[in-house]
């Protein structure tokens, strides 16, 4: 029986306010944020620290829930998966990215630069989501704790 995978992915912002972006040929050479599947027995923020760590090399800290959202059987994969995104916002004080082979480039951009990168359809979203979200004077906020 075939069931959806869940993945954890990051918004990481460094201390410049820029968010990291790397083009993925898992994704069509996509930029997309760094991110991956949750392991058996692995809290979800476990699987996040875990997944940064090994695709940038980044240390990240302030790690709050972001979005969740569903995809099923979108193009933008190169196979036809049902993924359910668990999204989180987070940051680092590092600039120096170590990419592993998930991903062959990588960028620091304001949220202002979106359109300026060819990035996968969910990931704009969420991007714009936020970049929208940071400029309404009025503001909804969600407040997550892990428990």
């Amino acid at each position: 029986m075939k069931y959806p995978e869940t993945v954890v992915g990051a918004v990481i912002f460094n201390p410049e306010n820029k968010v990291l972006i790397c083009r993925s040929t898992k994704w069509n050479s996509k930029y997309i944020i760094p991110g991956g599947h949750i392991e058996s027995g692995e809290k979800m923020e476990e699987a996040l620290v875990r997944e940064v760590k090994e695709e940038t090399g980044l240390e990240i800290y302030d790690i709050e829930l972001l979005s969740l959202k569903e995809s099923i059987y979108d193009k933008s994969f190169g196979r036809q998966k049902h993924f359910i995104f668990i999204d989180y916002i987070c940051k680092t004080d590092f600039y120096e990215v170590k990419l592993n082979d998930e991903a062959d480039v990588y960028e620091w951009i304001s949220l202002k630069e979106l359109d300026d990168y060819d990035l996968e359809d969910f990931v704009k979203n969420l991007l714009e989501e936020l970049r929208d979200k940071n400029e309404l004077k009025y503001k909804t906020e969600i407040f997550y704790k892990n428990i």
